[in-house]
């Protein structure tokens, strides 16, 4: 699809060169450019991460959080540079708390995707759950009866805040089925969660304070939100990238 009021072609996507009498044809650029504003369109990345880079800011004063994060942004970066040749795993599970950058990180890794020509669609985990509930209703639109498909189909699925809805048995088959289905035919997957794991970091029992008597938070794990089937395939098909132990960067901002 070319743009329609370009310069160079005038809209037709075609230039035509003559040399020795011969006429030719090329693609103009403006079909390559038109191409990828309509992948970035239909990625439906949200406003807040439309400009997401690998240019972050490295935590000052903190050896430790600098530590963290540039081991996480090397396997993050060897994914975006090698794909879609990847060897064994592919996909890419970012876990870690709240605000240290997951969501970033990710939707850095579709742009460059989206950049070199690879279909991307980002979700919402919640919000992509309720597109699909509301697909059995008639009256709903076709939009959301063909979010499940997509979920299944889409070349890359970048699947944001894993494990964030009430946990029901709808849930974990839904779930389940989309993350088994990437994992059976070799479709990539992109996923974030703020859930800890055994095998992954995060603390699954943590002190809550250190006034009084001695009190303890005790968190869900990503098992317990997404169900054993999909957590033992999410596994399977996924580079773990853990970054716990960095600081939150919202409340940073906040300051």
């Amino acid at each position: 699809m070319a743009t329609a009021d370009c310069k160079v072609c005038g809209g037709t996507g075609w230039l035509v060169a003559v040399e020795d009498g011969v006429s030719s044809a090329k693609r103009c650029n403006c079909v390559d450019a038109a191409q990828s504003e309509e992948l970035l369109t239909r990625a439906q990345i949200p406003d807040n991460y439309r400009n997401a880079t690998f240019d972050i800011d490295w935590p000052q004063g903190n050896p430790i959080a600098r530590d963290i994060l540039q081991r996480a942004l090397l396997p993050i970066k060897t994914y975006a540079n090698k794909f879609p040749v990847l060897e064994g795993k592919r996909g890419l599970l970012l876990t870690g708390p709240q605000g240290v950058g997951k969501t970033h990180l990710a939707v850095a890794v579709a742009r460059e995707l989206l950049a070199r020509g690879h279909e991307c669609v980002f979700f919402n985990y919640q919000t992509l759950l309720e597109k699909i509930r509301s697909g059995y209703n008639e009256k709903m639109g076709m939009s959301d009866r063909e979010a499940y498909q997509t979920a299944l189909d889409a070349e890359v699925l970048l699947l944001d805040d894993l494990g964030a809805h009430r946990v029901t048995d709808w849930v974990e088959d839904t779930v389940t089925s989309i993350i088994t289905h990437r994992c059976d035919y070799r479709k990539p997957l992109i996923a974030t969660t703020n859930f800890p794991d055994p095998d992954m970091g995060g603390k699954v029992v943590e002190k809550a304070g250190t006034v009084g008597p001695a009190k303890y938070n005790v968190h869900d794990t990503l098992e317990e939100r997404i169900g054993p089937r999909a957590r033992s395939r999410l596994f399977e098909m996924c580079t773990v990238v853990p970054m716990w132990g960095l600081p939150d960067y919202r409340q940073k901002a906040r300051r």
